[in-house]
């Protein structure tokens, strides 16, 4: 069949759908262009090669829309072709497929004002939990009226296809069996091509993470991100004996506080403080949701946003240089829990096999505390409460998804609708929550155990929504508002516990999860993970600034120095104050992993691929340089060794000897 006959004949509206299609992409795609013109730094040639790039992959994700109902009418008798039935299913399914299409549209639109990506892992995670999503979304944007514009859109969309007598082509086209076998098997044979051959990192062919982005496909991103939701180190990444990759991690873990007790693949050791006073005062842990470290005046920020936590930072242990491991809470709460390095796919936390480790809970379990962890939120969601519950923590959350199935062993606490002054999509707000941990508190200092809190706070989240009346900007106008509030909730907190008997025997720890932002011309972008951490109501230690870099999982090794313990670790984690210790770094993506040593940068990808960088911190560049072999091994043996423990058992508290 000749392509301009395809245009009178019953394909005649799968043709003008595929072409809306791609239409619609490189409109969309243009859009993202100029929304982001200055941060991809165009050449002409690249400007060209996001647009043709950006075109095959549409064409792609068009084959895929397109092959169901090619199947349908090669099936279809040509008698049938102008029946009843014929034209409810062909009205039907076309306006089903084009609202579809809007909703996906308008669903990149958000993601990338989010996340200035494509879709990619963490839209397939989000797709898990559509009660938070959902409701976010309702919360952030007008739905009832974007649905109804949808609607319209699709209708007009209709209107302008029967005005333009496409489906009159089809339903009084005759195309004949033997030429819609031949379309057909096109099509299946293209699709397969795509499915098969044409992967979604093919678009990553710039040093400019926004180029790549932009090269590639929403639709197309997704179901590559959930076919590859998780990844095996071993098969993908550059390896080396795991003989020598120890010896280079047990080399690096050893000082003289710490002892191995086996030869063979673990980094197990007793760990003797620096210290001869010993402390076992209460820890609270506030995790704060996406809370960057340029967000305070203490690291330049002018707005005036944090006033308390630029005034706790005065008076506090402060780890001014200090660096998240990812770009996702349940990364960050992998390294505040387990202190390794992020392994490539999923957070440990959201994985299977991932009870009994040993975690900083269990290290303060072993010290005689209780230790809770408490979510605003539904701990259903990201697997968090099966996660803690089944690692020793109690667990406190928000209980509202009835038909969640979930088995750990902790005992779980509900917080009550009469403790709720204000809740959002993710969350309680951050008040009502440490109104919860000052009740649990109080409870177990009448028990008279210590207690260990692991508070991770939600109201520095979209929709940015929190209590009315609090602080001087408005509920809901942004993210500005929400990091105020959340600096307010934490001084409102410290004021209402000062008073309490087992204030003063209590320290607060205040690190984020990640930081607001992870996008940045590089695919790594090393000053996207930069957070504040501080050590607050610390005895003997109120007012000490720590400038070296460090990771988030170096957090509580060096606060168990300063609390003079004595206890076996399973931590990637170092004492930062070591006189051995050297200034790294880890920070992962999805795929890529990071490792920087001083200004030694070293990022790893699949496909064994190693590139080697010096970083320009003052302008956050990076400069490619020639691999320096010994820090390359160091990289390598880190990652190489956290997954093999992952995978082996080797991170679990009673480990065979």
């Amino acid at each position: 069949m000749k392509p301009k006959s395809l245009f009178k004949s019953s394909y005649a509206l799968l043709t003008r759908f595929f072409l809306l299609f791609i239409i619609m992409s490189f409109l969309l795609r243009l859009g993202f262009v100029l929304s982001s013109f200055p941060k991809a730094e165009f050449s002409a040639v690249a400007f060209i090669r996001v647009f043709l790039l950006g075109l095959i992959y549409d064409i792609g994700v068009g084959l895929f829309f397109i092959f169901p109902y090619s199947l349908y009418l090669l099936i279809l008798p040509q008698r049938l072709v102008d029946s009843r039935l014929n034209k409810i299913i062909t009205y039907f399914s076309f306006s089903l497929v084009v609202l579809i299409l809007f909703f996906s549209f308008f669903a990149e639109i958000t993601f990338w004002q989010e996340f200035e990506s494509r879709f990619n892992f963490i839209a397939v995670d989000y797709l898990i939990y559509t009660y938070e999503v959902i409701n976010n979304i309702n919360e952030s944007y007008p739905l009832p009226i974007l649905i109804a514009v949808m609607i319209i859109l699709t209708f007009f969309v209709i209107f302008f296809c029967i005005r333009k007598k496409y489906f009159f082509d089809t339903f009084k086209g005759t195309t004949r069996f033997l030429s819609r076998l031949k379309i057909t098997v096109g099509i299946f044979v293209a699709t397969l091509v795509y499915a098969f051959l044409v992967e979604n990192n093919f678009a990553d062919l710039s040093t400019n993470r926004y180029q790549n982005e932009l090269s590639k496909s929403g639709i197309y991103s997704f179901f590559s991100a959930y076919n590859n939701n998780e990844i095996n180190y071993d098969h993908f990444y550059q390896l080396m004996d795991n003989k020598d990759a120890f010896k280079i991690i047990k080399n690096d873990l050893k000082d003289s506080s710490s002892i191995f007790l086996q030869n063979s693949f673990s980094i197990e050791r007793k760990i003797k403080p620096t210290t001869a006073t010993v402390q076992r005062p209460n820890v609270i842990m506030i995790t704060m949701e996406s809370f960057s470290a340029d967000f305070m005046k203490t690291f330049g920020n002018n707005q005036g946003i944090t006033p308390v936590l630029d005034s706790l930072a005065k008076e506090s242990v402060l780890f001014t240089n200090m660096y998240a491991t990812g770009t996702r809470t349940v990364r960050g709460m992998e390294a505040l829990s387990l202190a390794i390095p992020p392994t490539p796919g999923n957070s440990i936390v959201r994985r299977k096999n991932n009870d009994q480790l040993t975690t900083i809970g269990s290290i303060f379990s072993q010290q005689g505390y209780d230790t809770s962890f408490f979510y605003g939120g539904d701990g259903y969601f990201d697997n968090m409460n099966k996660y803690f519950g089944n690692n020793g923590y109690n667990i406190i959350d928000r209980n509202r998804n009835a038909f969640a199935k979930e088995n750990y062993l902790a005992p779980r606490t509900s917080i009550d609708d009469r403790n709720i002054t204000f809740e959002n999509a993710w969350g309680i707000c951050d008040e009502d929550l440490y109104n919860e941990v000052i009740r649990k508190s109080d409870q177990q200092y009448k028990s008279g155990k210590p207690f260990y809190d692991f508070v991770m706070t939600t109201s520095n989240h979209r929709p940015f929504t929190y209590p009315d009346g609090k602080i001087d900007i408005p509920s809901g106008s942004g993210r500005e508002g929400a990091v105020k509030y959340t600096d307010y909730a934490i001084g409102a907190f410290l004021k209402k516990i000062k008073n309490k008997p087992w204030y003063k025997n209590t320290v607060i720890v205040i690190v984020a999860d990640h930081c607001a932002s992870s996008a940045g011309k590089n695919e790594i972008d090393i000053s996207k993970y930069h957070i504040p951490a501080m050590i607050v109501n610390l005895q003997d230690k109120q007012s000490l600034k720590i400038d070296k870099m460090c990771s988030q999982i170096d957090l509580y090794p060096t606060l168990f120095n300063f609390l003079g313990w004595k206890y076996t670790s399973n931590l990637y984690g170092k004492n930062v104050l070591s006189d051995n210790y050297i200034p790294r770094i880890f920070v992962g993506t999805y795929q890529k992993l990071a490792y920087m040593e001083n200004d030694d940068l070293v990022i790893l990808s699949p496909q064994q691929k190693v590139e080697t960088f010096k970083y320009i911190q003052g302008k956050n560049d990076q400069i490619a340089v020639l691999p320096k072999p010994e820090i390359v091994r160091r990289a390598i043996a880190n990652y190489q060794t956290a997954y093999y423990l992952y995978k082996n058992n080797g991170l679990k508290q009673n480990q065979k000897k």
